[in-house]
């Protein structure tokens, strides 16, 4: 009977979520377990399979499951409820309803009658970005739809709202992290050899392209580690190797066991120019100790860009050399982790225990 119950409800809740229902927003929040997202239910994008969905009554839950959070809906952030939320939000769905181009300030402004000055800035504390970041964030999600379904270049980049090619050739290395025609082929001509050994905190792969290492993962299963790798380079040629850069994995495992307490090793990593700004300030936290995501947004310059910063560590793809897992909330609390909260405990533990104990030597 339980059983039953239980089934039902959830049942509920899917449907609420299909349908989009804003009555729950706030109260419920569904992970996908195929992209470790998870969202609002009256967020945007596509619904996903219902075998993949599992249900969470806050973020902190989310995030301590293992989710990260959408880059669209924003679950992470609380809601506040007043007037000026509301039109921000009017803003966000009239800006997505424009598929082929940005709207102009003095346009949005217009739709919720609001000064240009206080919706940049509204817009922005609540968002965590500007209304035209928004918008060009949206405009190169599309873009990347359209390239990986196969759409023509032209036509892709035309469709989206970018004036011209070279317009779009000028934002690739931050857009797409490479020319848009080895975007279309999903990293068909990048050739990519990694390595996945066992250790102290379930398993370990690390990705490498001729350039450098391009991502580090950890999980509780080795197929599971490959099977994210591969998605996200689905053309790739990607192969396994133990023994290629083998002593990159090795002191990377070295980091983990505690043995080291640095890692300066070649990267190939992609992202926009603010999450690259983000990882190299995680990058001089020094070990064993820790910081919030409002010192890091300060460190860059942008002490409004907290929740940013937030998506930006989650969106790290280099676990440990970025070490994302010093960062805390202002509370002093672990808040979330791409790879487990109890993983990011574990190391935080042992990077402290090391330095008592090199202290007392």
């Amino acid at each position: 009977m339980q059983l039953q119950q239980v089934s039902v409800l959830e049942e509920t809740l899917w449907q609420a979520v299909v349908n989009r229902d804003p009555r729950i927003d706030g109260k419920l929040f569904y992970g996908v377990r195929s992209t470790g997202v998870y969202c609002r239910p009256i967020c945007p994008s596509r619904r996903p399979n219902r075998n993949q969905v599992c249900f969470f009554q806050s973020p902190e839950e989310a995030e301590i499951a293992g989710f990260r959070p959408c880059k669209r809906c924003q679950p992470q952030f609380e809601r506040v409820p007043n007037p000026a939320q509301a039109k921000v939000l009017a803003v966000c769905r009239y800006i997505e309803a424009q598929g082929d181009r940005i709207p102009t300030l003095s346009e949005l402004c217009s739709q919720v009658k609001m000064s240009p000055s206080y919706l940049q800035r509204i817009f922005k504390q609540i968002i965590g970005v500007s209304p035209f970041q928004y918008a060009d964030a949206l405009r190169s999600q599309r873009l990347k739809q359209r390239l990986q379904s196969g759409e023509e270049i032209a036509d892709a980049v035309y469709d989206t709202g970018y004036g011209s090619s070279s317009q779009l050739y000028e934002k690739a290395p931050k857009q797409l992290g490479m020319t848009p025609k080895i975007y279309q082929q999903a990293g068909k001509t990048i050739s990519i050899v990694y390595a996945i050994a066992p250790c102290s905190l379930g398993y370990l792969l690390v990705a490498t392209t001729e350039k450098g290492i391009c991502a580090v993962k950890l999980g509780d299963e080795a197929d599971k580690l490959e099977h994210i790798l591969k998605q996200e380079f689905h053309q790739a040629h990607i192969i396994r190797d133990d023994h290629t850069h083998k002593e990159w994995l090795q002191a990377i495992l070295d980091f983990i066991a505690g043995g080291e307490t640095h890692l300066d090793l070649p990267l190939d990593v992609r992202g926009t120019a603010f999450q690259k700004q983000v990882w190299e300030a995680l990058q001089k936290i020094p070990y064993g100790e820790t910081r919030t995501y409002t010192d890091i947004a300060c460190d860059i310059a942008k002490p409004q860009a907290v929740r940013a910063v937030g998506n930006a560590c989650g969106a790290n793809p280099i676990a440990l050399i970025v070490p994302c897992h010093r960062v805390l909330r202002s509370n002093g609390s672990l808040g979330g982790y791409h790879w487990g909260i109890e993983r990011k405990q574990k190391l935080l533990t042992q990077e402290s225990k090391f330095l008592k104990d090199d202290s007392n030597t």
